[in-house]
């Protein structure tokens, strides 16, 4: 029977503690009831699959008996944090405003953690009481030898941004003074921040709180999942699909599946060395990213939406297009070359004016020998005419060349 790990030993195992503040918080961690929080700025209207890890890290707590907080800094979003990289552009009040909104609905839906946003007790802060109540506690060679701070100094780092430390400190010590927070959890990014609340705390109070933070998530590459690299999977199903989800997780690389099961699902270990051993004895067969598929989607969405997602995708392997919901062919066949489709035309012209074949003989020999299909259909009629009336619901037209060549008519608002 498998021995039951320790919360803090559940934690490490799965890679998910990278700095912890003091050894004391491992018992307190073991022994549930803490009060925590993680912070998150709202720079977008969701959360991504970079933001989850840490979620779940909340969620893990949560099942342990801790109490999480989540705080959307409406007052830190509009300061920006220091990246190491470059200074962020001045963020709008009202985007910033909406993106909080949505924040809060999501999180609340999601993992059901309670919702606070830092602009409520810092819009009335008057800045020579800040200099004084905080700014005096703080030394600046302590913030300067931070490392997004440091990294950041060689390039220009502007004052907003280097107070941002600053601001996030006395976020734990409102949190702390008011709703019992001892504990912050972030990004081992946000390592400089988490202690800098710890400093303020103890210099004004005398009391010690914690924090310990999160390896990053990242790719196979070591790039982080997150919307300043580019390469954000966002957790609302408006902006990612299920489907789109299930097809980024289900190609991830072989090498990341052991460390991504652990993070990313709350699967055993015996479980996961299970998936691991079927996996590595039949790679092709993906187990291992289709369990994790199955985990995150049915996790964010539901059981109903991944198993939506996994027809999507045998029918796209299938060609059997019909079977995908429209509102979805657009994201599908995003990277495909696209043709406006404007007026009637025979099949044969339409294939080859829109470079679909090298010419009308080409088109000849493909639809002859049964190589062309629109919208899942094989077509062998050399007479049949291109227009609206093959559009699925008006609006697409799905070309296929061959077993894999794909191509995206829509047809144009004429």
């Amino acid at each position: 029977m498998e021995k039951e790990m320790t919360v803090y030993e559940d934690l490490k195992w799965r890679g998910l503690i990278k700095d912890i503040s003091s050894e004391d918080l491992i018992e307190k961690l073991n022994n549930g009831n803490l009060t925590f929080y993680l912070g998150t700025d709202p720079t977008a209207d969701s959360l991504h699959i970079g933001h989850y890890s840490t979620f779940l890290v909340a969620k893990r707590l949560q099942k342990a008996g801790h109490h999480p907080i989540l705080l959307v800094g409406g007052a830190t979003g509009l300061v920006g944090d220091p990246r190491g990289t470059g200074e962020r552009e001045k963020a709008d009040a009202k985007v910033i405003e909406n993106n909080f909104t949505k924040l809060k609905a999501q999180v609340e839906r999601l993992f059901g953690i309670k919702c606070v946003n830092n602009y409520d007790w810092f819009k009335n802060v008057n800045y020579i009481d800040f200099l004084r109540d905080y700014g005096k506690y703080i030394n600046v060679n302590y913030m300067i030898n931070k490392d997004l701070v440091k990294r950041q100094l060689e390039i220009g780092i502007s004052y907003a941004e280097f107070s941002y430390m600053l601001i996030q400190g006395v976020d734990f010590k409102y949190l702390h003074d008011n709703y019992g927070v001892t504990l912050q959890i972030g990004g081992s990014d946000q390592w400089g921040n988490l202690t800098t609340g710890i400093e303020i705390i103890r210099k004004l109070t005398g009391e010690e709180v914690y924090a310990f933070s999160i390896p990053l998530a990242t790719d196979s590459q070591g790039k982080k999942m997150g919307k300043s690299e580019g390469n954000a999977v966002w957790l609302d199903i408006e902006k990612t699909s299920a489907y789109e989800l299930y097809q980024y997780l289900y190609n991830l690389e072989d090498s990341m599946m052991e460390a991504y099961l652990k993070r990313f699902t709350f699967l055993s270990k015996s479980q996961i060395e299970d998936i691991m051993k079927q996996h590595n004895e039949a790679p092709e067969k993906r187990i291992a990213q289709e369990t994790l598929a199955h985990e995150v989607i049915r996790d964010i969405h539901s059981e109903e939406e991944y198993q939506k997602a996994v027809e999507i995708s045998r029918a796209l392997f299938s060609g059997d297009i019909k079977k995908i919901p429209t509102k979805l062919i657009g994201k599908i066949f995003s990277n495909v070359d696209h043709i406006v489709v404007n007026k009637e035309e025979n099949i044969v012209d339409f294939l080859a004016n829109n470079n679909i074949c090298s010419s009308k003989r080409e088109a000849r020999e493909f639809l002859n020998s049964g190589s062309i299909y629109i919208n899942g259909d094989k077509i062998s009629n050399n007479e049949l005419i291109v227009d609206k009336s093959l559009a699925l619901e008006n609006k697409f037209i799905v070309i296929r060349k061959g077993k894999k060549k794909y191509y995206l008519g829509e047809i144009a608002n004429v």
